[in-house]
């Protein structure tokens, strides 16, 4: 592990990914139900960001009692819900996602309809995704001009290997439509935007936890925080980052925090 846990010491906020750093399909990485324990237990608040757009809330927070960690709705930032945070209320949109993302968009008061007119098109991860489902979707990103994507991921860790993520799909449809999208996940604006009012609005100091230093390393710097890098998921031990700057690197959360709180 790289000498750099002290810097992590004073962060009151701990932000965690969670595929690749809590778990991978859903088996838990160690024991992170006690290294988020012990978090707690000395005073920080632990919040779950994650890419993932096809869980509903109810379902992740489901996944992380299985894995023994009890979150609240408030303690989970998703792309699905910062996607959801670009439209208004009342607007009409085409659909190509899962759960996640339906629920944040009926949360948030958006209309999601089969038959135009729309005012944007909305991609998450699908399986639902052919060639029929593209040439809907890319129809109206087209017409409409908007094309607003959960996130960029290209792949997604699993026990198996990676597998293709929302950016693969989302990369389909740029294609296909022509049109620029807007992505909402980390590292992009959006998500960088919905931290900073809701997370860290007060000025908490925070540390964000990860496996990809495209992603969660480029949100860390664009809020100004250090990033821990954990070799549990996309990124191969020993591999070499050039994306950002790494403040820790370690094998898993459970050696992170462990040093970090020692």
């Amino acid at each position: 592990m790289t000498d750099g846990a002290p810097a992590l010491a004073a962060a009151s906020v701990w932000i965690l990914d969670l595929d690749g750093v809590l778990w991978l399909a859903g088996e838990p990485i160690g024991d992170v139900a006690g290294a988020v324990a012990a978090l707690v237990a000395r005073g920080r608040r632990v919040v779950f960001a994650t890419n993932n757009s096809s869980p509903t809330t109810a379902q992740l927070t489901r996944r992380l009692a299985k894995v023994g960690i009890d979150a609240r709705p408030d303690d989970l930032v998703t792309s699905a819900r910062v996607a959801a945070s670009l439209l208004e209320p009342g607007q009409r949109v085409h659909l190509l996602a899962e759960g996640g993302v339906r629920e944040a968009l009926e949360d948030r008061g958006v209309q999601i309809v089969h038959e135009g007119p729309h005012d944007a098109a909305v991609v998450g991860w699908s399986r639902e995704f052919d060639f029929a489902a593209l040439t809907d979707i890319s129809a109206v990103a087209r017409k409409t001009g908007r094309l607003i994507a959960t996130n960029g991921d290209p792949t997604h860790p699993t026990p198996d290997g990676l597998m293709p993520g929302s950016g693969a799909l989302l990369a389909a449809v740029a294609t296909a439509s022509g049109v620029t999208p807007e992505v909402a996940g980390k590292p992009h604006e959006p998500m960088v935007a919905y931290f900073r009012t809701h997370v860290l609005g007060d000025g908490a100091s925070a540390v964000m936890v990860g496996d990809q230093p495209g992603t969660d390393g480029l949100l860390a710097e664009r809020l100004g925080i250090p990033f821990a890098l954990v070799d549990s998921g996309v990124t191969a031990p020993g591999a070499w980052v050039d994306e950002c700057e790494v403040a820790v690197r370690a094998p898993d959360l459970v050696t992170l925090v462990a040093a970090a709180l020692a």
